[in-house]
């Protein structure tokens, strides 16, 4: 029970934070999605090797399936 308490005050204001009526809550485009995770991968915070290691994994796996798709016959 006690567990649940605390759960529940930890959450309470990332809930209350979350309030989607603020006027700015336009949906990110993915190039702005891009260049905000790139923005963290070069800083120094924790993490941001992990966050630039992702990317590369992203671009490298957008590059295969580029070249995939260039060696297919068209139907």
């Amino acid at each position: 029970m006690r567990r649940v308490v605390f759960l529940g005050l930890l959450f309470a204001p990332a809930t209350a934070c979350a309030d989607s009526s603020s006027g700015d809550a336009t949906p990110a485009t993915p190039e702005e999605v891009r260049a905000h995770d790139s923005v963290i991968g070069s800083s120094a915070l924790p993490g941001a090797q992990g966050v630039r290691k992702a990317l590369e994994v992203a671009d490298s796996a957008e590059s295969r399936a580029r070249r995939i798709a260039g060696e297919l016959p068209d139907h």
